[in-house]
């Protein structure tokens, strides 16, 4: 086999790794264990997890703690929906195919789009793939990303494209708090699409109705990307305002923080391309019967048609997250959704008033917000995260990690968890920094 493709050991396969991120010994992996023994020891390694419950922690920056129906991990349970992996087979996977159908739907409504696609791997991944639709459908090679896009989701954004011929663009804001307008207008020249976090990373509010106007200067497609959904319970949806392509992290519904994951992208466009969204959609149809079923309508990865005509290489999709969020959303409804984002909002609020009011502290933006709102504070992040973390709190995001413009600062998050007396323990552990 090795000499079928040219190579003379199993090594060379592996020749672009660089030699010292090689591990050159066995891996230091234990010897099998009695089942007692080894559930003994994961109960020790549990152990040296501090678990601190959503109302302690005020750390937001794209993953949110939110109330999650017992019912989602219930209905999870039943066996037509107990998979991760997309069905091929329709005949005996029409449970599966009925959940992503209306998760689909969901994500539909929710973004206001026309059309939305199984899921993706999460927010990220799902942004990156915009990205590189937008190259696909405007057939040029230039990506202005606006500087408020979470910069993690612009990391990843610049791994997938690196290889891809295409050129990404970064266009500052960051002292306003909003994308910096004339110059996303001067850098959309000859550009295939313009990318806005709404809310933005620092929980700020971008105008979409001006970014839409630059997009149609410009010719380019306008990608909009939300790491808290929830929003839109309360906001008006990216569609609505003229995106042309709308994704985000879907994890604040039916979801866990679980260290990080697992997430959920969720990704939608507009009708007329349909045939050129990532990874596969469930239509629902008649049987021979008439009865209605559900299948997989649409593939596009190049496992399944021919390669020069794939859209994407993504070979799977959060099946088992996206039917907990369809379940929370259809038990939420549209108006326990609007619920939930004003409580997210009153929360918020109330917490920007009381920190902002504090020696030292006061909000970096005079703008409108979400369920985040950035702080100047009057100490380094990671001092004042030592002193919350020994009162039992996690604190906020370090801005100045990735916003050094903006000196000591801080992104404090508060949800529909969070009452006033949490947020009153918070003030009073923050109110003995002095200035």
């Amino acid at each position: 086999m090795l000499a079928t493709i040219g190579v003379n050991h199993v090594d060379d396969l592996f020749a672009d790794i660089p030699a010292e991120a090689k591990l050159d010994r066995p891996l230091n992996i234990p010897g099998p264990l009695p089942e007692r023994e080894l559930l003994n020891n994961f109960g020790l390694l549990a152990s040296m997890n501090k678990p601190v419950s959503g109302e302690r922690s005020f750390l937001g920056a794209g993953a949110y703690s939110h109330h999650v129906p017992v019912a989602v991990d219930q209905m999870l349970l039943r066996g037509e929906f107990f998979t991760a992996y997309t069905p091929y087979q329709p005949e005996v996977s029409q449970g599966t195919l009925m959940a992503i159908y209306e998760f689909q739907t969901y994500t539909s409504a929710l973004l206001g789009m026309d059309i939305a696609n199984a899921s993706m791997y999460d927010g990220a991944s799902s942004l990156a793939e915009a990205v590189i639709m937008a190259k696909r459908v405007k057939k040029k090679n230039r990506v202005v990303i606006s500087g408020l896009v979470d910069p993690a989701w612009r990391k990843v954004v610049e791994t997938y494209v690196q290889d891809l011929d295409i050129d990404i663009v970064v266009v500052d804001g960051v002292n306003e708090g909003v994308t910096n307008i004339e110059e996303l207008s001067i850098a959309a020249k000859d550009s295939s699409a313009i990318v806005i976090q709404y809310p933005n990373f620092v929980g700020c509010i971008d105008d979409l109705n001006e970014v839409r106007r630059v997009c149609d200067e410009a010719g380019a497609l306008m990608i909009v990307a939300t790491s808290e959904p929830v929003a839109m319970g309360v906001m008006t949806s990216p569609g609505k305002l003229g995106a042309d392509i709308a994704v985000a992290e879907g994890r604040s519904f039916g979801g866990s923080l679980s260290y990080g994951g697992p997430g959920l992208g969720m990704f939608a466009t507009k009708q007329k391309w349909a045939r050129q969204i990532p990874g596969r959609l469930v239509g629902k149809t008649n049987d021979v019967d008439g009865k209605p079923g559900y299948v997989l309508t649409l593939a596009t990865r190049e496992q399944h048609i021919r390669r020069e005509k794939a859209t994407s290489n993504i070979c799977s999709n959060q099946a088992l997250c996206a039917t907990a969020a369809a379940i929370h959303l259809s038990l939420l409804g549209k108006n326990g959704l609007q619920e939930m984002a004003l409580k997210n909002m009153t929360a918020t609020k109330y917490l920007a008033e009381k920190i902002s009011a504090l020696n030292g502290f006061e909000l970096a933006y005079k703008k409108p917000f979400f369920n985040e709102v950035a702080i100047k504070v009057p100490a380094p992040a990671e001092t004042i995260n030592k002193k919350l973390a020994k009162n039992g709190f996690v604190g906020g995001f370090d801005l100045s990690k990735d916003f050094p413009s903006l000196g000591d600062s801080m992104l404090f998050c508060a949800t529909e968890l969070h009452t006033k007396n949490d947020i009153d323990a918070l003030a009073t552990a923050l109110s003995g920094f002095k200035v």
